[in-house]
């Protein structure tokens, strides 16, 4: 399908687009510790803290991955709230050279934050004991929305594509995806979505790349043959009306389907060295919209994809990669 000569040439397009990320932001807050003994109080362990890192999650580490990806501006359009954690998310977008005129503060809610407590014996591996989510599920209010449609009415005509990321916690309600899909249409920008529910909210957007066991959920049968798969992509196609859709299918690699009716089948890369799949999906959606953004196919796209997930998914917790990253894995690729 192509060399990898000629796929570090693709990558190396990936510079230079301005990409914007729409949706559910969040961060993720890790605490780690030793565990010491069991506590008096409570049949529960004591940590001796030895460090926290903030992390971008949710959508924002979609826009994440996208800011490690390329060099030029990476925006987002969401919610913070009013409490301790408004300004360590702002903080957080800043240090990752992340654009931040767009967010909107909602004071009702509260900043989404999932932080996820962690402890190591002296002889084992770190792992986590306890995941506390601070979130707000409600759709948002109509004030709110009005601001968010403002600011996605200024921020579509200065960008090149857009990203819809929705975690399901009420930013993206139907007027803002409408707006979104309606602006992006307006100004010939690349409209490209990750969503694991409600897909018919999303009809024609550049492109889609659920899940399979979220395709399944969605068609209403499982796919257990090539022709199951086949036959899957195409009826997404049809229900989304979208220009084409990327199937993710874990261990199996991805599915390509375009309107033209032509379909690829992608292995996936480095399957044996998994050690955790947290946010992996964020890094499909960002490499890929970002590659069909830069005028790349959509085959060449979910190649990129699919190397970008196999490096980020040998790090514990949301990770990134940069473009440098996934040309020096390409020569370890059999293409």
């Amino acid at each position: 399908m192509i060399t990898k000569n000629e796929l570090k040439e693709s990558i190396k397009k990936l510079s230079g687009v301005k990409m914007l990320v729409i949706g559910d932001l969040a961060i993720d807050e890790m605490i780690y510790g030793d565990t010491e003994r069991i506590s008096r109080e409570a049949p529960v362990l004591i940590l001796a803290h030895t460090h926290t890192n903030i992390i971008l999650g949710g959508a924002s580490n979609a826009a994440h991955n996208l800011a490690t990806l390329n060099n030029a501006k990476v925006s987002v359009i969401g919610l913070y709230g009013d409490d301790y954690h408004a300004p360590i998310l702002i903080e957080a977008f800043k240090n990752a050279n992340i654009n931040t005129e767009y967010l909107v503060q909602d004071k009702s809610r509260p900043t989404t934050v999932k932080t996820r407590i962690s402890g190591a014996c002296s002889q084992s591996v770190t792992q986590q004991i306890v995941r506390i989510d601070r979130q707000s599920k409600e759709f948002i209010s109509g004030e709110v929305e009005e601001k968010l449609i403002e600011n996605i009415k200024k921020a579509i005509p200065e960008h090149d594509g857009i990203i819809l990321s929705d975690y399901h916690l009420g930013t993206l309600t139907k007027r803002v995806i409408d707006t979104a899909i309606e602006y992006a249409k307006k100004y010939n920008k690349t409209i490209c979505v990750d969503s694991q529910k409600n897909l018919d909210r999303f009809k024609g957007v550049t492109t889609l790349t659920p899940n399979q066991p979220d395709t399944e959920k969605y068609l209403g049968y499982f796919i257990k043959t090539e022709d199951d798969l086949i036959r899957a992509g195409k009826e997404m196609l049809m229900k989304t009306n979208a220009d084409n859709v990327l199937i993710t299918r874990g261990e199996h690699g991805m599915a390509v389907f375009e309107k033209s009716g032509k379909h690829f089948f992608i292995p996936a890369f480095n399957k044996t060295k998994v050690f955790d799949v947290t946010g992996a999906g964020d890094t499909v959606i960002a490499s890929y919209a970002l590659a069909l953004t830069a005028g790349l196919k959509p085959e060449v796209a979910a190649v990129i994809g699919n190397i970008a997930a196999s490096i980020v998914i040998r790090t514990f917790g949301c990770a990134t990669t940069t473009t440098d990253e996934i040309i020096q894995n390409v020569d370890k690729l059999n293409l």
